[in-house]
């Protein structure tokens, strides 16, 4: 049973890896985030930010690549679903787009805070 069971979560951690792999090659929007949370990285050594610091940042960027991933799910399953316009499926795929916004203006935030006081 234990091997069944390690062998379920090893599986299942090589689909999360697979998914995430194919988000970031073929998604515009995941490409476009991972560019700026390796700037953030970076950008976090040079200025030597503390720990809590990194916690916040590290949680924002996981917050927004997540749900980026998410709206990514949610646009193909819809298409998938209707893949002519209808107004249902543009409110779907406006309110994912919103999540997506309000992990990235929350994102900016705890950026400004960590980096403003910096300069």
């Amino acid at each position: 049973m234990w091997e069944t069971y390690l062998g379920k979560r090893i599986k299942g951690c090589k689909y999360a890896i697979v998914g995430a792999w194919k988000l970031i090659r073929n998604e515009a929007s995941i490409q476009v985030q991972a560019v700026i949370s390796i700037i953030m990285t970076f950008a976090g050594f040079y200025f030597e930010i503390s720990t809590t610091e990194w916690i916040f940042q590290i949680f924002a960027i996981g917050l927004v690549m997540s749900i980026e991933g998410l709206n990514t799910a949610a646009e193909e399953i819809v298409n998938f679903v209707h893949p002519d316009f209808h107004s249902k499926i543009g409110y779907i795929k406006d309110v994912a787009a919103g999540a997506v916004f309000f992990a990235a203006i929350a994102a900016t935030i705890i950026g400004c805070l960590i980096y403003i006081p910096k300069f």
